[in-house]
């Protein structure tokens, strides 16, 4: 009979003892490794043998541990602890397959879950999940984040994914309800304006003030978030603007139109950014969207890159 690897008796009645000597029970180790109490006196009866020695005093109550009984789970348990901790980390670094990123509302409803869907199409293996926040902190434990921001200042592995044109949108009924030929015409008319702190974008203001208009805006509704914003502009409560990455979707199926044939270029980039700790798997998300945004991958990659320049603002 070939010798076991380590010599260890059989792994069955080491753990049918383990359990049977913590609860100091045949019937409560059955239950736990569900199996019948007479199978767990068997593996312990087999591993006496094995050892020569007696792990249990059995009388008519129950069983009690022998001393040497008592020095075995102590090891034992030891070992398992070591089992147990190692298993622990690779499940962790298991979970650590999975990218996580941050973006906001708008660019992960508008911009990046679509891309996303495309991604797993081609990558299955790599599970992504997104950290959806408004807020200016970035999550210590992410991979990946997406910014709009000056490029060049931040620091650190960046990509630009485009840089947008920002046109006047609104429903189709509304255009058709507002016949708008110049600039004036649209300043006349309701106005979503968007109230997002810390964001640094275009307002209707800058947007007007880039195309040499100068005059009263009509100041119809406000909201916080630019998702709530294009619903409300499809909703024909107003003219929102449109980053174009953003509302592309928007304007090939028809429901947002272009007002005027004006356009004003946004004075941000939108990028991504690769934390320091980020895996191997993180950096595949970061190339494959820098990629999927129609740059060359290796385009923009550092910190002090040059963007394109910014018309408005």
């Amino acid at each position: 009979m070939p010798k076991r690897p380590y010599d260890l008796p059989p792994l069955s009645s080491l753990v049918s003892f383990e359990s049977a000597a913590r609860h100091i029970s045949f019937k409560k180790a059955a239950a736990e490794l569900n199996v019948t109490p007479a199978a767990v006196s068997h593996q312990v009866k087999a591993l006496e043998q094995d050892l020569n020695s007696v792990l249990f005093r059995r009388h008519h109550r129950g069983v009690e541990l022998t001393e040497t009984g008592a020095y075995l789970l102590v090891s034992l348990q030891r070992g398992f602890e070591e089992i147990n901790g190692a298993l622990d980390q690779l499940r962790a670094r298991a979970w650590k397959t999975s990218v996580t990123i941050r973006a906001t509302t708008a660019m992960s409803a508008l911009w990046l879950t679509p891309r996303l869907a495309q991604f797993w199409k081609s990558h299955p293996h790599i599970s992504v999940s997104q950290i959806v926040s408004d807020a200016d902190e970035i999550e210590p434990d992410c991979d990946l984040s997406i910014h709009y921001g000056d490029m060049s200042s931040d620091t650190g592995l960046c990509r630009a994914l485009f840089h947008d044109r920002i046109s006047a949108l609104a429903s189709p009924r509304f255009a058709e309800q507002n016949r708008i030929s110049t600039i004036d015409d649209l300043a006349a008319l309701p106005l979503i304006h968007l109230d997002a702190g810390g964001t640094d974008w275009t307002d209707w203001q800058d947007w007007f003030a880039a195309l040499g208009y100068g005059g009263k805006l009509r100041n119809s509704h406000r909201v916080n978030n630019y998702v709530i914003a294009l619903q409300a502009a499809q909703d024909d409560m107003g003219a929102v603007l449109g980053w174009e990455g953003l509302t592309r979707s928007f304007v090939e199926t028809g429901r947002l139109v272009k007002l005027l044939r004006e356009t004003v270029s946004s004075p941000r980039d939108y990028y991504v950014k690769l934390h320091p700790h980020a895996s191997e798997q993180a950096r595949l998300v970061f190339n494959w969207l820098a990629a999927s945004s129609g740059r060359k991958e290796g385009e923009a990659e550092s910190a002090g890159a040059r963007r394109p320049e910014a018309s408005a603002r």
